[in-house]
């Protein structure tokens, strides 16, 4: 890796990605900047992991060949038209933001500009995210592939066209609230039979790891996989019918349509 990456805004996502850089790439703390409103911030996390730190956001688009911009949406133009001049043809930009478009990034410059749009959801915390990744006719496929290959160190990456973005923001940014719902109604059940909750929610998490992995690197079908399981006459399709009588799967769709309205209203402002 002879890229030098950076990183405007210090935050949540910016810290996370830069953790797993380091962790995955050797030497990379070298090659690695970061800038941030307060600088206090930006100076605490650089001493923490022993990454450069610019003293501004010009300085960074200069001396950068990767910038992600690690900012809140309603930053964007502000932050855009401060680099704007100084962002040669030759970068890759990459952004976080939720509802803000390839289109809306380039809007910002002169010239044709490579711009990709990544949507990660929570779970990159602990290197095992969902990585939307999309991308403006301007990026080449190596560019493409240097994205992918940097943002792997923190989870799966999808390549996806930025139409689907509104539908990834639903099964991968919101479901793991729903997930989470599950568990924990699942670890309720259990100490409703007695089992202590500390052990209902390691049990109920770690099946539910066990059973994603299972989906995902045996490529069962989730429905084949609930056959398996479920055995003729047996406890599991008990439960299952149970579920099914109060409308599991109708509910979890609705649950995304909804998620999906509410998406369509936010872009609609």
């Amino acid at each position: 890796m002879d890229k030098k990456i950076g990183f405007i805004g210090a935050g949540n996502m910016s810290s996370t990605i830069i953790g797993g850089l380091i962790k995955n790439f050797k030497g990379m703390n070298n090659l690695i900047y970061v800038t941030n409103r307060s600088k206090e911030k930006a100076e605490r996390l650089c001493n923490e992991v022993n990454i450069n730190f610019c003293n501004s956001n010009v300085d960074l688009a200069k001396t950068c060949d990767v910038i992600f911009l690690g900012i809140k949406p309603d930053m964007y133009g502000v932050v855009l038209k401060e680099i704007a001049p100084y962002v040669t043809d030759d970068k890759l930009i990459i952004s976080l933001a939720a509802g803000v478009t390839t289109n809306n990034v380039e809007g910002y410059f002169k010239r044709p500009m490579k711009i990709i749009r990544i949507m990660p959801n929570i779970a990159v915390t602990v290197g095992e995210g969902m990585i939307a990744l999309t991308a403006n006719k301007n990026v080449a496929e190596e560019e493409i592939d240097l994205a992918t290959n940097l943002l792997s160190s923190i989870g799966k990456v999808d390549k996806i066209e930025e139409y689907m973005i509104d539908a990834v923001t639903t099964i991968s940014g919101c479901s793991p609230a729903f997930i989470a719902l599950f568990v924990e109604a699942l670890a309720d059940g259990s100490v409703l039979q007695g089992m202590p909750r500390d052990k209902a929610y390691i049990y109920a998490a770690q099946t539910l790891i066990g059973t994603g992995k299972m989906m995902l690197e045996k490529e069962i079908h989730p429905g084949a996989l609930k056959d398996i399981v479920s055995s003729p006459g047996g406890v599991t399709i008990e439960g299952v019918y149970a579920l099914e009588k109060r409308g599991f799967r109708s509910i979890l769709m609705e649950a995304v349509e909804a998620c999906e309205r509410k998406i369509k209203l936010l872009n609609s402002k």
